[in-house]
């Protein structure tokens, strides 16, 4: 059986991607189709509060773009040897909070050391540093995208732990989705599942994919990679079979796997 996934690739030179090797181990044939293209912005703004640790308490990360805005910082040399030489090391004496796996892998490529991985969601994020951090300390440092959810911001407030945000990145659909899906579904056919992993994707992807499946749509077992994805696809009428348990390659084919069983009972 066929499952559409709505995602860039992983980096070439980081080996397969997971999603299609876990669902593979349960005999799926994955594709992907790249959704969203990134603009980053303010870099020098950015670099600019990095180079001040003393400023702030700690980091923020919930999206992997945000660290792809150092890393595109990091890549001039005198910026890049300052953060070998000094900066890092005084960033990793405060805390790098990171909302997931893939998140937190790119926080240790930079030399950093994650915190709070395993929430998987902003709500749980947010309830983790509250846990952690002392009302009224050093702001935060959250570099984030331009549709970022408020979740975290709002329970931070809320708890007297101050955040500053700086938006680093725009999401805007990726040139080539309304082509790519038009030429899967006219050489692939329906698939048996589609996988949702953004409310950017629910809101970019969705019409064309309604138009493409017509009358099959019934037919597909919607998936979502976590429950904000989920709330998107809900909010548009769709049904949805499986919400990964958490934000991982394995959960996801473990949940998709259950819905297609269930399927075929």
């Amino acid at each position: 059986m066929k499952v559409l996934l709505l995602k860039d690739p992983k980096e070439k030179d980081s080996g397969p991607d997971p999603y299609i090797k876990e669902l593979g181990v349960y005999g799926l044939e994955a594709t992907l189709i790249p959704v969203l293209s990134f603009e980053f912005i303010s870099l020098e703004s950015l670099f600019q509060k990095l180079s001040h640790p003393d400023c702030y308490g700690g980091l923020v990360f919930t999206s992997p773009r945000a660290l792809e805005a150092i890393k595109l910082c990091l890549k001039e040399s005198s910026k890049s040897e300052a953060w070998t030489k000094s900066l890092k090391q005084r960033w990793n004496t405060k805390p790098a909070y990171v909302v997931g796996k893939a998140t937190a892998s790119l926080v240790e490529e930079i030399g950093l050391i994650p915190q709070g991985e395993k929430s998987g969601n902003a709500e749980k994020l947010a309830e983790y540093i509250c846990s952690r951090e002392k009302p009224d300390s050093s702001a935060l440092l959250f570099p984030c995208g331009a549709l970022k959810r408020e979740v975290l911001p709002t329970v931070l407030r809320e708890k007297g732990v101050p955040l500053e945000s700086l938006t680093v990145y725009q999401t805007t659909q990726h040139p080539d989705l309304q082509e790519s899906l038009s030429s899967y579904f006219s050489q692939q056919g329906i698939p048996a599942s589609i996988v949702f992993f953004s409310p950017s994707g629910v809101k970019f992807c969705l019409q064309h994919i309604q138009k493409l499946s017509g009358d099959f749509i019934n037919h597909i077992k919607f998936a979502a990679i976590g429950p904000t994805t989920a709330e998107a696809l809900e909010a548009a009428g769709i049904l949805v079979s499986c919400t990964a348990e958490t934000p991982t390659a394995r959960d996801l084919a473990a949940g998709i796997q259950k819905a297609l069983h269930f399927q075929n009972c």
